[in-house]
């Protein structure tokens, strides 16, 4: 499972031109799953999204999480991130995991996230949705919980 972690000052979610979900300073978070993928790896995923270290301390060290520093969540399903880009022009999508369990685990990681952070907005699974968003730093990390091997 992949989490393409952003720090924002803001995000939101709109769907036809409607709003969806909204978040202030805190983390957005695209979401690719992948095939293999279990509820260990969301889990997984879910500890490292609450508990990465990306938000500035007194000094200006990145080293406090979004549960320290009191910030939001905003998730985003996002297949595209599972793609294989290695070969040609056009991005393979074998790597993805089948709709119904890729919502199935991207739910269980909203979950997971709610756990142990109190809360998690979320865009729509299988939706066309337009993301907007001021990345602060910039800050962005690529994490992923693998699947089994």
């Amino acid at each position: 499972m992949i989490g393409l972690l952003q720090r924002v000052s803001q995000a939101r979610v709109t769907i036809d031109d409607s709003p969806v979900a909204a978040i202030g300073c805190g983390l957005l978070v695209l979401v690719g799953v992948e095939r293999g993928d279990t509820a260990t790896q969301a889990t997984r995923l879910a500890e490292r999204i609450c508990g990465y270290r990306v938000f500035p301390d007194a000094s200006g060290k990145m080293n406090l999480s979004v549960r320290e520093q009191g910030g939001e969540v905003l998730l985003v399903p996002q297949f595209t991130l599972a793609a294989n880009t290695e070969k040609g022009m056009r991005a393979s999508f074998a790597r993805a995991a089948e709709p119904v369990a890729g919502e199935r685990l991207f739910e269980a990681l909203v979950a997971a996230v709610r756990a142990l952070h109190g809360s998690a907005r979320t865009g729509a699974f299988g939706a066309q949705m337009q993301v907007a968003l001021v990345n602060d730093g910039p800050v962005t990390f690529w994490l992923r919980a693998a699947p089994p091997a």
